[in-house]
């Protein structure tokens, strides 16, 4: 399953995980412009190569040196060691869990547009980008996809693409593949060094995660079954709820704080934490009632702060991964 979630309860679930899909507004101009700055981007006898996407068959630079991210390709490109000239606006909260060379890589790009997010496709045009990566929702490709071929050679990605998919595509159209090699290696070897080490914990508990939103109504509360729990359950094992195949994700549906007794049937709860181990603000709620506190999971210990900085490319899913290592190395002795 994809980490980006797509209904009314889940696009506000999504805002969280990931960015928010764009609305693309040009900034007047019929185009002629856009086609002079693609002519300009870079030598045409260059060598390319064919890269397949979401809007088809793209011919690429085979080195492109000015990319543009938009949207959701911003942190994946920059974390995968990338560049970019021009980017889209994140949230101050996805800046703050940034490595500071990623954060330096970021600011030293042009934002060409909002988070929320008009993008000003003149602005664009004139950094003279060789590629563009692109994801958002496919409506909005049916406004500017055209306006954006016509600035540079674009590769788009669905909303609804497997975030390790994401990256290896990214790194393939971005040329940053060196970096995706190293990745992709650690987290194998992450992974692997869970499984081994909490083997019989993971095969024998039945684990749930719960978080909250800041989009969530107040005195409610989710079981999360998407995100970084997706990894806890699909690569390493734990046994975590989920929804059945078809049906909308757990984290669609707001229960609220009466439920909590209900997570006293589980083993260990995880729950989110920033990168300090405090439980994130809008869970803070949920710690603060007296049926959290009076949970035996959680008076025994067994309750697990969790960082989980983002899903959709690996650098945050290896933070991820050290943060589950940690938490489960305290249930020694408590199961």
């Amino acid at each position: 399953m994809s980490s980006t979630l797509t209904t009314r309860r889940g696009m506000a679930v999504a805002a969280a995980l990931m960015s928010a899909s764009l609305l693309l507004t040009a900034c007047g101009g019929d185009g002629t412009g856009d086609k002079s700055a693609a002519e300009t981007s870079g030598d045409k006898s260059a060598k390319t190569r064919s890269v397949k996407a979401e809007n088809g068959t793209v011919e690429i630079p085979a080195a492109p040196r000015r990319i543009v991210t938009i949207g959701n390709t911003n942190l994946p490109f920059i974390d995968l060691g990338g560049k970019p000239v021009g980017v889209t606006e994140v949230s101050d909260s996805d800046l703050a869990v940034l490595p500071k060379e990623q954060k330096a890589a970021y600011e030293a790009a042009e934002v060409v547009g909002s988070s929320g997010g008009d993008v000003d496709l003149e602005k664009l045009a004139a950094l003279k980008p060789d590629l563009i990566l692109v994801q958002f929702h496919s409506n909005d490709w049916d406004k500017v996809g055209k306006r954006l071929e016509s600035i540079a050679p674009t590769v788009l990605w669905g909303l609804d693409t497997e975030w390790k998919e994401f990256a290896g595509e990214i790194a393939t159209a971005g040329n940053v593949t060196d970096e995706l090699g190293r990745q992709k290696a650690e987290f194998e070897k992450k992974v692997a060094k869970i499984k081994e080490t909490y083997g019989k914990t993971v095969d024998d508990t039945k684990f749930v995660d719960v978080s909250r939103g800041d989009w969530s109504d107040p005195g409610t509360f989710y079981i999360a079954d998407i995100g970084c729990s997706e990894i806890a359950r699909d690569d390493i094992g734990l046994d975590l709820p989920e929804a059945p195949e078809g049906k909308d994700p757990l984290a669609y549906e707001s229960l609220p704080f009466e439920q909590i007794t209900g997570l006293s049937k589980y083993d260990v709860i995880t729950y989110p934490v920033d990168a300090e181990g405090r439980p994130t603000e809008p869970f803070v709620p949920v710690t603060k009632t007296n049926t959290w506190k009076a949970l035996p999971t959680v008076t025994s210990g067994r309750a697990l702060g969790v960082f989980c900085p983002g899903n959709n490319s690996y650098g945050p899913v290896l933070q991820y991964l050290d943060s589950l290592d940690s938490a489960l190395a305290t249930l020694a002795g408590k199961l």
